[in-house]
């Protein structure tokens, strides 16, 4: 058997760095930076402004200024092989480490800060500077089809997860590019969707994840969303990148956008969106030069863009070594590691699991054999090796001990022999395994799920064992929740999430018990999709989306109206059983005065193990505001510590409390405020398993209370938020929600092109084109569809079109012949005499 733990991490990223070191030279390094762009023409510093291609930005060999190279990444590199210049049908090998709603579940920043540091080595190997990622975005809604690529419904805990990562990427001096920033929480209509969200839940839920991550290890990038927020394009709002991120926060680095996501380049550098991905655009260049030769753009504002794309530059280029090489099989076993740390035991009955000596065990299943261990998108990795759970249980278990029938073949069509043949092999062991989980094709960028439901065939397998057996174990492959018809007829569930190249030693080394279960769930699972609150409201459009639900999000909602949910956030179980001590404060009384000056409040909880066996807990601590005036949920995560334990051992766990934990944001002042009153701070094993409740009086300020709608302040078990009562936590109407008809505009929607004939043929072309150029396997279909439908008209810059010839093509679709020949006619013209 694979030895799943690695040698230890250097001790230089056993945590995050909480102080948001800058291993970039600093002001020297913006010193040399400027000094460089006073060097460049106009026409330079334009050219900075957008990539050389997909995945570099544009060096200038007159000043000796490298090109950077930026890859995708969350839970690896994705660098494309030589022939596939974006990469999604062969890329270069790496390891696949589980993705983050996976690594989520361990509620370790230390240890994704281990995962960070393997895949900032392998990044150097490969010649990348910037790994694009990790995703901080929030999951408003189990159904976003890319939460696999997202840590958590919570912004703290999402915050200090990305943190963990982050810092060991950067620190053997390979960036990161935090995204999508912001409120990118869906799919549908990704590209253009406007996200209606009110200022405090903006700044509580959306933000704040972002924030803590930028406050604490300022990431090299940050990339902008494709989406509008309240109106205005990512790459076009200087609120959120000038006076949040930078003046607020302090953020030193570089802005880029998505791959496509540019809007207006001029009101993008007046925002502070520094770097247009990919490029070369046609035209771009020009139209910032025309910008500032008008008049239009203050040629300092360029220069500010054009200074942070050459520091991003003279930052990577310390850690550049054509000599570099990482240790795969050490990160292979690293990411076994965390697949199995990663495993939430949700259920186990009677002891079902581990594995017991001597034990014939039946593993029922396709996904067992054949794995889905990632997400498909642009996150994708080409691992370099995998593991199935077939494999690697019966190495760990032996030949004789171990009986394998698929169940399933088709997600949807039952194969009754199939079915017959997985019941028939249960009978004949002392345990049935059933592996099931969501297909590639559920979940994946570019669509949004419609539903929690897992495949027919999958939820039939485990009802027709269940039936048939008394010691059922349900292993559930997923990145996000889903529905569990068959939770009460079973004896024990692992939800294994996507465990990377690795995870099927992963779950074998939980199931044997070579290791404890320790993985909690960083998001709850609900009974029914209707009873998530955003439900009502996902996802929007065919323009605008209401986040109507407000500041409740996931937990937030569910314990607020104490909902029946399938599994809450924070839960999950181990082999071994933990006592609880009685928590303490260090304090009974404090002031938003000593908060200010930097002080804390610590809560103690010292936790045994009681068992024969090493085990883990996760001590989670939540605040609840009993005097608040405005509404809140009923309780909030501020702190959390997982600990290890050997048998018999205690661990004093002490988790600090900042002012930010007993703050919330007032839409009246603007600002973060703590307010005069009682507060207990719940020490908990899960956002439903309390285990003390400690009662603390806070002196902050005395604020009289707000109005606020009563579907806020007394929400119903099922929210549904009418649209006065939004508009009035808004503080203005909604916009209107239209269709993408004629005229068309840049920003239509390629699929709204299919209403008239010339739309029609421009979209079958493309489509021939994408599908010559990125290939027509599952794993791609979905973007290819996705691009054809969300893509703005402007994306077809990224095919070699130019803004005027848009703007030309524009005209015919729209019907004005006239126009849009003369347009042509100019061009044409134009081009023969630049010849």
């Amino acid at each position: 058997m694979t030895d799943p733990t690695p040698p230890p991490p250097p001790a230089d990223v056993d945590e995050p760095d909480e102080g948001g070191d800058r291993a970039d030279g600093g002001d020297d390094l913006v010193a040399r930076a400027r000094e460089l762009v006073a060097r460049l023409t106009l026409e330079e510093k334009a050219s900075l402004c957008q990539g050389s291609g997909p995945w570099h930005t544009r060096g200038i060999d007159r000043v000796d200024l490298p090109a950077t190279q930026v890859n995708d990444g969350p839970h690896g590199v994705r660098v494309p092989s030589e022939g596939d210049a974006i990469g999604l049908v062969n890329s270069r090998p790496a390891t696949c480490f589980p993705t983050a709603s996976t690594m989520a579940t361990t509620w370790d920043p230390d240890l994704l800060a281990q995962v960070g540091r393997a895949i900032g080595d392998e990044a150097r190997a490969l010649g990348t500077d910037v790994v694009l990622g990790p995703g901080a975005n929030i999951k408003r809604s189990p159904l976003c089809g890319r939460n696999f690529e997202y840590f958590s419904e919570d912004p703290f805990l999402s915050g200090h997860l990305a943190a963990g990562l982050v810092a060991g990427i950067q620190s053997i001096g390979v960036g990161t590019s935090l995204k999508h920033f912001v409120a990118n929480n869906q799919e549908h209509r990704r590209m253009t969707i406007d996200a209606v969200v009110d200022e405090r839940t903006l700044r509580e839920i959306y933000l704040a994840g972002f924030e803590h991550v930028v406050r604490t290890q300022q990431p090299w990038t940050i990339m902008c969303a494709y989406n509008r927020i309240n109106g205005t394009y990512a790459s076009d709002h200087h609120e959120l990148l000038t006076s949040v991120l930078r003046d607020e926060w302090g953020f030193d680095g570089l802005v880029m956008t998505d791959w496509g996501a540019m809007n207006d380049r001029v009101a993008a550098v007046e925002a502070g969106c520094d770097l247009e991905m990919p490029g070369p655009v046609e035209g771009a260049a020009d139209v910032l030069v025309a910008a500032v030769s008008n008049g239009r753009l203050d040629e300092a504002a360029l220069d500010v863009v054009a200074t942070r794309v050459v520091a991003l530059a003279l930052r990577a280029q310390p850690a550049r070594d054509p000599n570099a090489a990482a240790d795969l099989m050490i990160n292979h076993q690293l990411a076994r590691r965390v697949a199995a740390r990663s495993c939430v035991l949700l259920r186990n009955d009677d002891d079902a699991l581990p594995v017991r000596d001597g034990e014939r065990v039946a593993l029922l299943g396709l996904l067992a054999e054949k794995p889905r261990f990632q997400g498909t998108g642009s996150s994708r990795i080409n691992p370099t090796r995998v593991e199935d759970l077939r494999t690697e249980l019966t190495a760990e278990l032996g030949d004789d001990r171990v009986v394998f029938a698929r169940g399933y073949e088709s997600p949807e069509e039952l194969d009754e022999e199939l079915l017959a043949n997985a019941v028939a092999a249960a009978s004949e062991c002392d345990v049935a395994i059933v592996v099931v989980g969501l297909p590639d094709a559920y979940e994946n960028e570019g669509d949004d799920r419609a539903h929690l439901r897992l495949p027919r065939t999958h939820d039939e397998l485990v009802a027709a064992v269940a039936a048939a057996h008394d010691r059922v174990v349900v292993v559930v492959v997923n990145g996000a929740p889903v529905e569990m018809p068959w939770a009460r007829d079973v004896e024990a569930i692992l939800d294994a999430y996507l465990g990377g190249q690795a995870a099927g030693g992963g779950i074998a080394d939980v199931l044997t018990g070579t290791v404890s279960p320790g993985g909690r769930l960083a998001e709850t699972f609900p009974r029914r999709l209707e009873d998530v609150p955003s439900t009502s409201q996902f996802p929007g459009g065919p323009s605008i989306v209401e986040y109507r639900e407000g500041v409740y999000v996931g937990y937030r909602f569910h314990d607020t109206v104490d909902a029946d949910v399938l599994f809450p956030f924070g839960h999950g179980l181990g082999y071994e059983p933990v006592d609880w001590g009685e928590a303490t404060l260090d304090v009974d009384t404090v002031s938003d005065a000593d908060l200010s000056d930097g002080a804390t409040v610590t809560v103690t909880v010292p936790v045994t193990n009681q068992g024969e066996g090493p085990t883990s807990e996760v001590v989670q601590v939540y605040v609840r505001d009993l005097e608040a005036a405005v509404h809140r949920p009923d309780r909030e995560l501020k702190g959390f510590a997982r600990v290890d334990l050997d048998p018999g051992q205690t661990a004093e766990v002490a988790i600090e409390l900042d002012r930010r934990a007993f703050a919330w944001w007032d839409v009246e002042e603007h600002r973060w405020v703590v307010e005069t009153g009682e507060v207990e701070v719940l020490v908990a094993a899960s956002s439903r398993d309390v285990r003390s409740t400690l009662s603390l009086h806070v002196e902050g300020d005395r604020l009289t209370r707000r109005d606020v709608p009563r579907v806020y302040a007394d929400p119903p078990a099922w929210l549904a938020v009418d649209r006065v009562s939004f508009e009035t936590v808004l503080g203005r109407t909604v916009p209107p929600n239209d269709g993408f008809g004629k005229p068309f505009t840049r920003n239509t929607p390629l699929g709204a092109l299919r209403k008239v004939v010339q739309g029609r043929l421009l979209l079958a072309g493309l489509e021939r084109g994408l599908r010559r150029q990125y290939g027509d396997t599952p794993e791609v279909a979905p973007l290819v569809r996705a691009m054809l439908v969300e893509a703005p008209v402007r994306s077809l810059t990224q095919s070699g079109l130019s803004l005027e010839q848009v703007d030309t093509l524009l005209d015919l679709l729209n019907g004005q012949w006239g126009l849009g020949a003369r347009r042509a006619y100019d061009q044409v013209t134009a081009a023969l005499r630049n010849r």
